[in-house]
Protein backbone atom coordinates (compact mmCIF):
# COMPACT_ATOMS: atom_id res chain seq x y z
CA UNK A 1 0.00 0.00 0.00
CA UNK A 2 1.55 3.19 -0.78
CA UNK A 3 2.18 5.57 2.17
CA UNK A 4 0.05 8.27 1.52
CA UNK A 5 -2.69 5.98 1.37
CA UNK A 6 -1.68 4.44 4.52
CA UNK A 7 -1.21 7.69 6.20
CA UNK A 8 -4.99 8.49 5.04
CA UNK A 9 -6.06 5.12 6.02
CA UNK A 10 -4.60 5.44 9.37
CA UNK A 11 -5.99 8.98 9.57
CA UNK A 12 -9.75 8.04 8.75
CA UNK A 13 -9.28 5.29 11.43
CA UNK A 14 -8.42 7.55 13.92
CA UNK A 15 -11.17 10.11 12.84
CA UNK A 16 -13.80 7.06 13.40
CA UNK A 17 -11.93 5.78 16.53
CA UNK A 18 -12.51 9.48 17.61
CA UNK A 19 -15.99 9.80 16.13
CA UNK A 20 -16.55 6.47 18.05
CA UNK A 21 -15.49 7.28 21.33
CA UNK A 22 -17.50 10.49 21.07
CA UNK A 23 -20.45 9.28 20.41
CA UNK A 24 -20.22 7.05 23.06
CA UNK A 25 -19.48 9.52 25.66
CA UNK A 26 -22.40 12.03 24.13
CA UNK A 27 -24.66 8.16 24.74
CA UNK A 28 -23.50 8.28 28.41
CA UNK A 29 -23.84 11.75 28.66
CA UNK A 30 -27.59 11.14 27.64
CA UNK A 31 -28.13 8.20 29.45
CA UNK A 32 -26.78 9.88 32.84
CA UNK A 33 -29.05 13.20 31.74
CA UNK A 34 -32.04 10.38 31.33
CA UNK A 35 -31.09 9.09 34.75
CA UNK A 36 -30.89 12.11 36.68
CA UNK A 37 -34.51 13.25 35.12
CA UNK A 38 -35.94 10.73 36.22
CA UNK A 39 -34.73 10.54 39.26
CA UNK A 40 -35.63 14.17 39.62
CA UNK A 41 -39.04 13.17 38.82
CA UNK A 42 -39.32 10.90 41.68
CA UNK A 43 -38.20 12.85 44.14
CA UNK A 44 -40.90 15.43 42.92
CA UNK A 45 -43.33 12.97 43.02
CA UNK A 46 -42.59 11.36 46.56
CA UNK A 47 -42.62 15.08 48.02
CA UNK A 48 -45.74 16.01 46.38
CA UNK A 49 -47.46 12.54 48.06
CA UNK A 50 -45.39 13.47 51.56
CA UNK A 51 -47.32 16.49 51.31
CA UNK A 52 -50.37 15.22 50.83
CA UNK A 53 -50.39 13.29 53.91
CA UNK A 54 -49.94 15.79 56.18
CA UNK A 55 -52.85 17.65 58.04
CA UNK A 56 -52.37 20.99 57.05
CA UNK A 57 -52.52 19.52 53.26
CA UNK A 58 -55.90 18.28 53.72
CA UNK A 59 -57.37 21.05 56.01
CA UNK A 60 -56.16 23.31 53.10
CA UNK A 61 -58.07 21.54 50.27
CA UNK A 62 -60.82 21.15 52.32
CA UNK A 63 -61.27 24.84 53.15
CA UNK A 64 -60.22 25.25 49.05
CA UNK A 65 -62.72 22.88 47.86
CA UNK A 66 -65.66 24.12 50.64
CA UNK A 67 -64.95 28.25 49.56
CA UNK A 68 -65.51 27.06 45.42
CA UNK A 69 -68.33 24.68 46.18
CA UNK A 70 -69.90 27.29 48.35
CA UNK A 71 -69.43 30.68 46.54
CA UNK A 72 -72.34 30.06 43.94
CA UNK A 73 -75.88 28.09 44.59
CA UNK A 74 -75.58 24.51 43.48
CA UNK A 75 -78.61 22.99 41.67
CA UNK A 76 -78.83 20.32 39.16
CA UNK A 77 -78.56 22.73 36.72
CA UNK A 78 -74.92 24.60 38.45
CA UNK A 79 -73.28 21.02 39.44
CA UNK A 80 -69.73 21.89 41.12
CA UNK A 81 -67.36 19.41 40.23
CA UNK A 82 -63.54 19.12 41.96
CA UNK A 83 -61.08 16.41 39.97
CA UNK A 84 -58.65 14.79 43.29
CA UNK A 85 -59.92 17.47 45.57
CA UNK A 86 -57.49 15.49 48.03
CA UNK A 87 -54.86 14.27 46.30
CA UNK A 88 -55.67 10.72 47.29
CA UNK A 89 -57.43 9.45 43.86
CA UNK A 90 -55.88 10.45 41.29
CA UNK A 91 -58.61 9.56 38.64
CA UNK A 92 -61.86 10.45 40.43
CA UNK A 93 -64.23 13.17 40.42
CA UNK A 94 -66.10 15.21 43.80
CA UNK A 95 -68.98 16.16 42.72
CA UNK A 96 -71.93 18.67 44.49
CA UNK A 97 -74.91 19.91 43.75
CA UNK A 98 -78.86 20.09 45.59
CA UNK A 99 -82.39 19.38 44.52
CA UNK A 100 -85.47 20.55 45.50
CA UNK A 101 -86.92 16.98 46.37
CA UNK A 102 -85.26 13.48 48.30
CA UNK A 103 -83.45 11.91 45.42
CA UNK A 104 -80.99 9.39 44.98
CA UNK A 105 -78.19 9.27 42.31
CA UNK A 106 -76.54 7.15 39.82
CA UNK A 107 -73.89 7.23 36.83
CA UNK A 108 -72.26 6.13 34.44
CA UNK A 109 -68.54 7.04 33.03
CA UNK A 110 -68.25 6.84 29.58
CA UNK A 111 -65.19 7.16 27.26
CA UNK A 112 -64.21 6.21 24.15
CA UNK A 113 -62.80 2.69 23.81
CA UNK A 114 -63.32 1.38 27.18
CA UNK A 115 -66.35 -0.33 28.76
CA UNK A 116 -69.16 1.97 30.74
CA UNK A 117 -68.51 1.84 34.35
CA UNK A 118 -72.11 2.51 37.01
CA UNK A 119 -72.49 2.88 40.02
CA UNK A 120 -75.33 3.77 42.42
CA UNK A 121 -73.51 7.07 44.50
CA UNK A 122 -73.89 7.59 48.45
CA UNK A 123 -74.82 11.13 48.36
CA UNK A 124 -74.47 11.81 52.21
CA UNK A 125 -72.69 10.86 55.10
CA UNK A 126 -76.59 9.63 56.51
CA UNK A 127 -76.95 7.15 53.36
CA UNK A 128 -73.66 6.03 54.09
CA UNK A 129 -74.49 4.76 57.63
CA UNK A 130 -77.59 3.55 56.55
CA UNK A 131 -75.86 1.23 53.85
CA UNK A 132 -73.41 0.38 56.23
CA UNK A 133 -76.22 -1.02 58.86
CA UNK A 134 -77.51 -3.02 55.95
CA UNK A 135 -74.48 -4.55 54.41
CA UNK A 136 -71.45 -5.87 56.71
CA UNK A 137 -69.14 -3.25 55.14
CA UNK A 138 -66.07 -4.96 57.22
CA UNK A 139 -65.66 -7.85 55.10
CA UNK A 140 -64.22 -7.69 51.67
CA UNK A 141 -67.30 -7.80 49.16
CA UNK A 142 -70.41 -7.17 50.66
CA UNK A 143 -74.00 -5.81 49.33
CA UNK A 144 -76.73 -4.16 50.88
CA UNK A 145 -80.80 -3.93 50.52
CA UNK A 146 -81.27 -0.38 51.48
CA UNK A 147 -84.99 1.20 49.89
CA UNK A 148 -84.01 4.38 47.57
CA UNK A 149 -86.26 6.06 49.93
CA UNK A 150 -83.86 5.11 52.64
CA UNK A 151 -80.94 6.82 51.06
CA UNK A 152 -82.63 10.24 49.29
CA UNK A 153 -81.63 13.59 50.35
CA UNK A 154 -82.01 16.84 48.98
CA UNK A 155 -78.55 17.71 49.03
CA UNK A 156 -75.75 15.00 47.69
CA UNK A 157 -71.71 15.02 47.78
CA UNK A 158 -70.24 12.40 46.32
CA UNK A 159 -67.26 10.99 44.53
CA UNK A 160 -67.47 9.68 40.88
CA UNK A 161 -64.84 6.47 40.63
CA UNK A 162 -63.03 5.92 37.10
CA UNK A 163 -62.19 8.75 34.56
CA UNK A 164 -60.20 6.92 32.19
CA UNK A 165 -57.15 9.14 31.80
CA UNK A 166 -56.22 11.82 29.28
CA UNK A 167 -59.31 11.15 27.39
CA UNK A 168 -62.65 12.80 26.89
CA UNK A 169 -65.14 11.50 29.71
CA UNK A 170 -68.62 11.78 29.75
CA UNK A 171 -70.62 11.43 33.13
CA UNK A 172 -74.15 10.53 32.96
CA UNK A 173 -75.76 11.30 36.11
CA UNK A 174 -79.73 9.84 36.59
CA UNK A 175 -81.08 11.68 39.70
CA UNK A 176 -84.20 9.80 40.84
CA UNK A 177 -86.73 11.10 43.24
CA UNK A 178 -88.88 9.29 45.70
CA UNK A 179 -91.98 9.15 43.61
CA UNK A 180 -89.60 7.71 40.58
CA UNK A 181 -89.31 10.51 38.22
CA UNK A 182 -86.03 10.32 37.33
CA UNK A 183 -84.07 13.13 35.20
CA UNK A 184 -80.37 13.14 33.40
CA UNK A 185 -77.59 15.41 33.62
CA UNK A 186 -74.34 15.14 31.30
CA UNK A 187 -70.87 16.47 32.36
CA UNK A 188 -68.00 15.81 30.72
CA UNK A 189 -64.20 15.72 31.65
CA UNK A 190 -61.10 15.14 30.10
CA UNK A 191 -59.41 12.11 32.52
CA UNK A 192 -56.31 13.63 35.03
CA UNK A 193 -53.30 12.17 34.03
CA UNK A 194 -51.69 9.02 36.21
CA UNK A 195 -49.09 9.85 38.81
CA UNK A 196 -47.14 6.06 38.19
CA UNK A 197 -47.13 4.44 35.36
CA UNK A 198 -49.50 1.43 36.17
CA UNK A 199 -52.18 0.18 32.62
CA UNK A 200 -55.19 1.62 32.32
CA UNK A 201 -56.40 -1.99 30.80
CA UNK A 202 -54.82 -4.98 31.91
CA UNK A 203 -54.61 -7.66 29.72
CA UNK A 204 -57.26 -10.22 30.02
CA UNK A 205 -56.35 -13.49 29.43
CA UNK A 206 -59.23 -15.32 30.30
CA UNK A 207 -62.43 -12.67 29.49
CA UNK A 208 -64.76 -12.34 32.50
CA UNK A 209 -67.67 -14.69 32.59
CA UNK A 210 -71.60 -13.86 32.43
CA UNK A 211 -71.31 -15.62 35.91
CA UNK A 212 -68.00 -13.38 37.10
CA UNK A 213 -69.47 -10.39 35.61
CA UNK A 214 -73.28 -10.45 37.70
CA UNK A 215 -71.47 -11.51 40.89
CA UNK A 216 -68.95 -8.14 40.93
CA UNK A 217 -71.10 -6.36 39.13
CA UNK A 218 -69.27 -2.42 40.37
CA UNK A 219 -67.26 -4.18 42.95
CA UNK A 220 -63.40 -3.06 42.31
CA UNK A 221 -60.17 -5.03 42.74
CA UNK A 222 -57.94 -3.23 44.81
CA UNK A 223 -54.10 -3.80 44.14
CA UNK A 224 -52.58 -4.10 47.51
CA UNK A 225 -48.55 -3.87 46.86
CA UNK A 226 -47.49 -3.68 43.24
CA UNK A 227 -44.48 -2.61 44.80
CA UNK A 228 -42.20 0.05 42.99
CA UNK A 229 -38.89 1.00 44.25
CA UNK A 230 -39.85 4.67 42.99
CA UNK A 231 -43.43 5.71 44.09
CA UNK A 232 -46.13 3.01 45.27
CA UNK A 233 -50.05 3.27 45.00
CA UNK A 234 -52.61 1.13 45.84
CA UNK A 235 -55.19 1.10 42.42
CA UNK A 236 -58.62 0.14 41.61
CA UNK A 237 -59.64 -1.90 38.77
CA UNK A 238 -63.23 -2.96 37.74
CA UNK A 239 -64.45 -6.33 36.26
CA UNK A 240 -63.12 -5.84 32.88
CA UNK A 241 -59.92 -4.92 34.20
CA UNK A 242 -59.86 -0.97 33.48
CA UNK A 243 -58.49 1.00 35.89
CA UNK A 244 -61.00 3.21 37.97
CA UNK A 245 -58.76 4.62 40.75
CA UNK A 246 -55.11 5.28 41.61
CA UNK A 247 -54.17 6.14 45.20
CA UNK A 248 -50.50 7.02 45.95
CA UNK A 249 -49.21 6.13 49.26
CA UNK A 250 -46.01 7.23 51.07
CA UNK A 251 -44.08 3.80 50.37
CA UNK A 252 -43.57 0.06 51.01
CA UNK A 253 -47.93 -1.30 50.62
CA UNK A 254 -51.10 -0.87 51.85
CA UNK A 255 -52.12 -4.49 52.50
CA UNK A 256 -55.95 -4.46 53.28
CA UNK A 257 -58.73 -2.05 53.87
CA UNK A 258 -60.62 -1.90 57.04
CA UNK A 259 -64.03 -0.13 57.39
CA UNK A 260 -65.14 1.20 60.87
CA UNK A 261 -68.11 2.84 62.21
CA UNK A 262 -67.26 6.37 61.63
CA UNK A 263 -67.51 6.34 57.83
CA UNK A 264 -63.47 5.80 57.57
CA UNK A 265 -61.71 3.27 55.57
CA UNK A 266 -58.34 2.44 57.26
CA UNK A 267 -55.42 0.79 55.60
CA UNK A 268 -51.46 1.70 55.79
CA UNK A 269 -49.89 4.23 53.84
CA UNK A 270 -46.04 3.18 55.06
CA UNK A 271 -44.53 0.89 57.31
CA UNK A 272 -44.85 3.61 59.75
CA UNK A 273 -48.59 4.96 58.81
CA UNK A 274 -52.22 4.07 59.10
CA UNK A 275 -54.73 6.61 57.61
CA UNK A 276 -58.46 6.47 58.11
CA UNK A 277 -60.25 8.22 54.51
CA UNK A 278 -63.62 9.12 54.45
CA UNK A 279 -65.80 8.79 51.33
CA UNK A 280 -65.01 12.11 49.74
CA UNK A 281 -61.31 11.19 49.68
CA UNK A 282 -60.08 13.62 52.56
CA UNK A 283 -57.96 12.11 55.41
CA UNK A 284 -59.69 12.02 58.24
CA UNK A 285 -56.53 10.65 60.56
CA UNK A 286 -53.31 9.95 59.86
CA UNK A 287 -51.08 8.24 62.82
CA UNK A 288 -47.32 7.84 62.84
CA UNK A 289 -45.95 4.90 64.59
CA UNK A 290 -43.47 6.27 66.29
CA UNK A 291 -39.73 4.63 66.28
CA UNK A 292 -40.14 1.47 67.94
CA UNK A 293 -42.30 -0.38 65.54
CA UNK A 294 -42.68 -0.82 62.20
CA UNK A 295 -46.03 -2.18 61.15
CA UNK A 296 -45.84 -5.33 58.14
CA UNK A 297 -48.40 -7.39 55.91
CA UNK A 298 -51.93 -7.35 57.68
CA UNK A 299 -53.80 -5.92 60.04
CA UNK A 300 -57.86 -6.23 61.27
CA UNK A 301 -60.26 -3.80 63.31
CA UNK A 302 -61.09 -5.54 66.73
CA UNK A 303 -64.56 -4.64 68.36
CA UNK A 304 -63.70 -1.28 69.61
CA UNK A 305 -62.73 -0.31 66.16
CA UNK A 306 -58.86 0.01 67.00
CA UNK A 307 -56.23 -1.61 64.37
CA UNK A 308 -54.54 -4.94 65.90
CA UNK A 309 -51.41 -5.11 63.65
CA UNK A 310 -48.05 -7.46 62.74
CA UNK A 311 -45.50 -5.63 63.90
CA UNK A 312 -41.66 -5.16 63.90
CA UNK A 313 -40.13 -4.06 66.97
CA UNK A 314 -36.75 -2.29 66.13
CA UNK A 315 -35.59 -1.88 69.50
CA UNK A 316 -35.06 -5.45 70.36
CA UNK A 317 -31.07 -6.41 70.59
CA UNK A 318 -31.58 -9.70 68.40
CA UNK A 319 -32.83 -7.75 65.92
CA UNK A 320 -35.82 -10.22 65.62
CA UNK A 321 -38.56 -9.16 63.21
CA UNK A 322 -42.18 -10.00 61.84
CA UNK A 323 -42.98 -11.81 65.48
CA UNK A 324 -45.01 -8.92 67.00
CA UNK A 325 -48.69 -7.84 67.77
CA UNK A 326 -48.99 -4.30 68.25
CA UNK A 327 -52.72 -2.52 68.75
CA UNK A 328 -52.93 0.74 67.48
CA UNK A 329 -56.21 3.49 68.86
CA UNK A 330 -57.57 5.08 66.26
CA UNK A 331 -58.75 7.66 68.34
CA UNK A 332 -55.39 8.77 70.22
CA UNK A 333 -52.88 7.35 68.27
CA UNK A 334 -51.63 5.36 70.97
CA UNK A 335 -49.52 2.16 70.37
CA UNK A 336 -49.46 -0.41 72.62
CA UNK A 337 -47.95 -4.20 72.69
CA UNK A 338 -49.98 -7.39 72.53
CA UNK A 339 -47.36 -10.57 72.21
CA UNK A 340 -44.44 -11.30 71.98
CA UNK A 341 -44.24 -14.28 70.19
CA UNK A 342 -40.36 -14.73 71.05
CA UNK A 343 -41.60 -15.07 74.27
CA UNK A 344 -44.56 -17.12 74.06
CA UNK A 345 -41.85 -19.52 71.68
CA UNK A 346 -39.17 -18.90 73.52
CA UNK A 347 -37.69 -22.32 73.23
CA UNK A 348 -38.67 -22.71 69.34
CA UNK A 349 -37.00 -19.72 68.52
CA UNK A 350 -33.85 -20.37 70.08
CA UNK A 351 -33.67 -23.58 67.31
CA UNK A 352 -33.51 -21.38 64.51
CA UNK A 353 -30.60 -20.08 62.55
CA UNK A 354 -29.86 -16.26 63.29
CA UNK A 355 -30.90 -15.79 59.67
CA UNK A 356 -33.79 -13.75 57.58
CA UNK A 357 -34.34 -10.04 55.70
CA UNK A 358 -37.03 -7.88 56.27
CA UNK A 359 -38.71 -7.26 53.37
CA UNK A 360 -40.49 -4.02 55.10
CA UNK A 361 -37.46 -2.35 56.09
CA UNK A 362 -35.10 -2.87 52.94
CA UNK A 363 -31.65 -1.61 54.50
CA UNK A 364 -32.18 -3.30 57.50
CA UNK A 365 -29.18 -5.93 58.11
CA UNK A 366 -28.24 -9.09 60.48
CA UNK A 367 -32.19 -10.29 60.38
CA UNK A 368 -33.83 -12.89 62.74
CA UNK A 369 -36.84 -13.86 60.37
CA UNK A 370 -37.67 -16.69 62.86
CA UNK A 371 -41.59 -17.29 62.12
CA UNK A 372 -42.60 -14.22 59.76
CA UNK A 373 -46.32 -14.07 60.20
CA UNK A 374 -47.93 -12.93 57.12
CA UNK A 375 -52.00 -12.57 58.24
CA UNK A 376 -54.04 -11.92 61.51
CA UNK A 377 -57.98 -12.78 61.42
CA UNK A 378 -59.35 -11.44 64.93
CA UNK A 379 -62.61 -13.87 66.15
CA UNK A 380 -65.62 -12.54 68.06
CA UNK A 381 -64.39 -14.12 71.20
CA UNK A 382 -61.40 -12.30 71.49
CA UNK A 383 -59.30 -14.95 69.74
CA UNK A 384 -57.00 -14.44 66.76
CA UNK A 385 -55.55 -17.09 63.91
CA UNK A 386 -52.42 -15.98 62.45
CA UNK A 387 -50.59 -17.51 59.02
CA UNK A 388 -46.98 -18.18 59.98
CA UNK A 389 -45.15 -18.13 56.75
CA UNK A 390 -41.43 -19.42 58.38
CA UNK A 391 -42.78 -22.61 60.07
CA UNK A 392 -45.81 -23.31 57.44
CA UNK A 393 -48.01 -23.20 60.80
CA UNK A 394 -52.07 -21.39 61.26
CA UNK A 395 -52.03 -20.38 64.92
CA UNK A 396 -54.65 -19.89 67.11
CA UNK A 397 -53.93 -17.56 70.00
CA UNK A 398 -56.64 -16.88 72.60
CA UNK A 399 -57.22 -13.65 74.58
CA UNK A 400 -55.31 -11.74 72.21
CA UNK A 401 -55.65 -8.26 73.64
CA UNK A 402 -55.83 -9.40 77.15
CA UNK A 403 -53.77 -12.20 78.16
CA UNK A 404 -52.47 -14.16 75.24
CA UNK A 405 -51.78 -17.83 75.32
CA UNK A 406 -51.34 -20.46 72.86
CA UNK A 407 -55.10 -22.36 71.81
CA UNK A 408 -53.85 -24.15 68.77
CA UNK A 409 -51.83 -25.15 65.75
CA UNK A 410 -52.87 -26.84 61.96
CA UNK A 411 -50.20 -27.11 60.07
CA UNK A 412 -47.22 -30.03 59.61
CA UNK A 413 -46.16 -31.38 63.30
CA UNK A 414 -42.63 -32.14 62.73
CA UNK A 415 -41.79 -28.60 62.20
CA UNK A 416 -42.25 -28.27 65.75
CA UNK A 417 -40.54 -31.42 66.69
CA UNK A 418 -39.29 -31.64 69.95
CA UNK A 419 -41.07 -28.71 71.64
CA UNK A 420 -43.81 -28.54 73.94
CA UNK A 421 -46.31 -26.81 70.89
CA UNK A 422 -46.64 -29.89 68.62
CA UNK A 423 -49.31 -31.55 71.65
CA UNK A 424 -51.46 -27.85 70.17
CA UNK A 425 -51.49 -29.64 67.17
CA UNK A 426 -55.24 -30.44 65.81
CA UNK A 427 -55.71 -33.91 64.40
CA UNK A 428 -55.98 -34.30 60.42
CA UNK A 429 -59.21 -35.58 59.26
CA UNK A 430 -58.13 -37.40 56.08
CA UNK A 431 -55.55 -37.83 53.39
CA UNK A 432 -54.63 -34.46 52.10
CA UNK A 433 -50.98 -32.46 52.65
CA UNK A 434 -50.49 -29.74 54.70
CA UNK A 435 -49.29 -26.75 53.37
CA UNK A 436 -46.60 -24.51 52.22
CA UNK A 437 -45.64 -21.35 53.48
CA UNK A 438 -49.50 -20.57 52.92
CA UNK A 439 -50.79 -16.56 53.07
CA UNK A 440 -54.37 -15.00 53.30
CA UNK A 441 -55.91 -16.91 55.75
CA UNK A 442 -59.38 -16.22 56.18
CA UNK A 443 -62.22 -17.61 58.95
CA UNK A 444 -65.54 -17.50 57.73
CA UNK A 445 -68.32 -18.47 60.44
CA UNK A 446 -71.26 -20.50 58.82
CA UNK A 447 -74.58 -20.61 61.38
CA UNK A 448 -75.48 -24.39 59.15
CA UNK A 449 -72.70 -25.48 61.42
CA UNK A 450 -72.20 -26.66 64.73
CA UNK A 451 -71.32 -24.72 68.02
CA UNK A 452 -66.89 -24.78 67.81
CA UNK A 453 -67.25 -25.29 63.90
CA UNK A 454 -65.72 -23.18 61.35
CA UNK A 455 -63.91 -22.70 57.98
CA UNK A 456 -60.41 -21.63 57.05
CA UNK A 457 -59.75 -21.07 53.56
CA UNK A 458 -56.11 -19.53 52.30
CA UNK A 459 -53.40 -19.31 49.16
CA UNK A 460 -51.56 -22.46 49.79
CA UNK A 461 -47.99 -21.27 48.23
CA UNK A 462 -47.14 -25.25 48.50
CA UNK A 463 -43.00 -23.91 48.58
CA UNK A 464 -41.32 -25.76 51.59
CA UNK A 465 -38.42 -23.72 52.94
CA UNK A 466 -37.15 -22.19 55.42
CA UNK A 467 -34.36 -19.37 55.62
CA UNK A 468 -33.88 -19.94 59.26
CA UNK A 469 -34.38 -23.99 59.52
CA UNK A 470 -31.88 -25.00 56.27
CA UNK A 471 -32.08 -28.69 57.55
CA UNK A 472 -35.35 -29.60 57.44
CA UNK A 473 -36.41 -31.95 54.83
CA UNK A 474 -40.06 -30.18 53.54
CA UNK A 475 -40.91 -33.22 51.33
CA UNK A 476 -42.00 -34.79 54.74
CA UNK A 477 -45.01 -32.79 53.13
CA UNK A 478 -47.01 -34.89 49.97
CA UNK A 479 -46.30 -33.11 46.90
CA UNK A 480 -44.67 -29.84 48.32
CA UNK A 481 -42.29 -28.03 45.62
CA UNK A 482 -39.11 -26.63 46.77
CA UNK A 483 -38.49 -24.30 43.19
CA UNK A 484 -37.56 -20.95 44.25
CA UNK A 485 -38.96 -19.81 40.80
CA UNK A 486 -42.37 -19.18 40.06
CA UNK A 487 -41.99 -19.84 36.14
CA UNK A 488 -41.10 -23.43 37.68
CA UNK A 489 -43.31 -25.58 35.23
CA UNK A 490 -43.65 -28.58 37.57
CA UNK A 491 -44.55 -26.77 40.37
CA UNK A 492 -48.34 -25.43 41.12
CA UNK A 493 -50.27 -23.11 44.16
CA UNK A 494 -53.66 -24.07 45.87
CA UNK A 495 -57.03 -22.72 46.62
CA UNK A 496 -57.16 -24.58 49.99
CA UNK A 497 -60.38 -24.94 52.29
CA UNK A 498 -60.77 -26.23 55.50
CA UNK A 499 -63.87 -27.14 58.18
CA UNK A 500 -62.03 -26.83 61.70
CA UNK A 501 -63.77 -28.31 64.79
CA UNK A 502 -62.43 -26.93 67.53
CA UNK A 503 -64.73 -29.84 69.89
CA UNK A 504 -63.22 -32.52 68.05
CA UNK A 505 -60.02 -31.15 67.62
CA UNK A 506 -60.17 -31.74 63.61
CA UNK A 507 -59.55 -30.01 60.68
CA UNK A 508 -60.62 -31.21 57.25
CA UNK A 509 -60.01 -30.60 53.50
CA UNK A 510 -63.62 -29.66 52.24
CA UNK A 511 -62.24 -27.97 48.85
CA UNK A 512 -58.56 -27.65 46.93
CA UNK A 513 -57.46 -26.98 43.15
CA UNK A 514 -54.72 -25.40 41.74
CA UNK A 515 -53.60 -22.46 40.22
CA UNK A 516 -50.54 -20.60 39.23
CA UNK A 517 -47.41 -20.92 41.28
CA UNK A 518 -46.52 -18.20 43.50
CA UNK A 519 -43.51 -19.57 46.74
CA UNK A 520 -44.08 -16.32 48.50
CA UNK A 521 -46.55 -13.94 48.50
CA UNK A 522 -50.36 -13.75 47.22
CA UNK A 523 -54.04 -14.40 48.09
CA UNK A 524 -57.23 -15.92 48.27
CA UNK A 525 -60.92 -14.53 48.80
CA UNK A 526 -64.08 -16.03 48.60
CA UNK A 527 -66.70 -13.87 46.80
CA UNK A 528 -69.91 -15.63 46.86
CA UNK A 529 -71.06 -19.65 47.42
CA UNK A 530 -69.38 -20.70 44.14
CA UNK A 531 -66.97 -18.14 43.12
CA UNK A 532 -63.52 -17.49 44.34
CA UNK A 533 -60.57 -15.16 43.78
CA UNK A 534 -57.00 -15.82 43.66
CA UNK A 535 -53.77 -14.02 43.10
CA UNK A 536 -50.46 -15.33 42.07
CA UNK A 537 -48.45 -12.43 43.07
CA UNK A 538 -45.10 -13.61 41.71
CA UNK A 539 -46.65 -14.07 38.08
CA UNK A 540 -48.84 -11.34 38.36
CA UNK A 541 -51.83 -12.93 37.52
CA UNK A 542 -54.92 -13.02 39.79
CA UNK A 543 -58.18 -14.62 38.51
CA UNK A 544 -62.04 -15.59 39.24
CA UNK A 545 -62.07 -19.75 39.96
CA UNK A 546 -65.62 -21.49 40.28
CA UNK A 547 -65.46 -24.12 42.41
CA UNK A 548 -63.53 -26.54 40.31
CA UNK A 549 -61.18 -24.71 40.04
CA UNK A 550 -62.24 -23.68 36.87
CA UNK A 551 -61.48 -20.07 35.24
CA UNK A 552 -64.83 -17.63 35.08
CA UNK A 553 -62.05 -14.50 34.51
CA UNK A 554 -58.13 -14.29 34.21
CA UNK A 555 -55.74 -10.77 34.07
CA UNK A 556 -52.31 -10.40 33.91
CA UNK A 557 -50.43 -6.86 35.25
CA UNK A 558 -46.96 -5.96 34.62
CA UNK A 559 -45.45 -5.98 37.73
CA UNK A 560 -43.14 -3.03 38.90
CA UNK A 561 -40.39 -5.03 40.67
CA UNK A 562 -41.12 -9.00 42.16
CA UNK A 563 -44.59 -9.26 42.73
CA UNK A 564 -47.89 -8.23 43.55
CA UNK A 565 -48.35 -8.72 47.64
CA UNK A 566 -52.42 -8.82 47.48
CA UNK A 567 -55.38 -8.65 45.39
CA UNK A 568 -59.18 -8.58 46.86
CA UNK A 569 -62.49 -7.30 45.47
CA UNK A 570 -63.88 -4.70 47.48
CA UNK A 571 -68.28 -3.81 47.08
CA UNK A 572 -67.51 -0.27 48.73
CA UNK A 573 -71.60 -0.58 49.98
CA UNK A 574 -71.83 2.11 52.31
CA UNK A 575 -68.48 3.93 51.45
CA UNK A 576 -68.41 4.92 48.18
CA UNK A 577 -71.47 2.69 46.79
CA UNK A 578 -75.43 2.77 47.76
Amino acid sequence: MPIVTRNRAIKITAALATAAIALGLCMVSRDDVSAAIKQHRIERLNAQVENIYTTDYQQMMDDELTSQRDDEERTVDNIYTKTNPYGTNTTSLYVYFTTDEPSTISYTVHAEGYPDYSADAVTSDEAAETVTLAADTSDTSSTSDTADADIASTEHEFLVLGLIPKVKNTITLTITSEDGASTTRTLSETGPSLLGSEEVQLETTVAPSDDALATLGNDLYVILGNDSDEQDFMTYYDANGVLRGEVPILYYRAHRLLFDDNGLMWFSASTKTFVGMNRLGKLERIIDLGDQYILHHDYALDSDGNIVSLATDLTRDDHAVQDQVIKVDTDSGEVTSLVDFGEMFADYKASTDHSGIDESDPTASNRWDWIHFNTIQLLEDGSALLSARETSTIIKVNDLESDPTLDYMIGEPSVWSGFEQTDSFLTKNGDFPDTGGQHSITYVADDSLADGQYYLYMFDNNFGYAMTRPDFDWTVIDGISTAQSSKDESSHSQFRKYLVDEQAGTYTEVQSFDVPYSPYVSSAQELSDDLNFVDSGMQGIFGVYNDDGQLEAQYHMELNTSYIYRVYSYGFKGFYFA
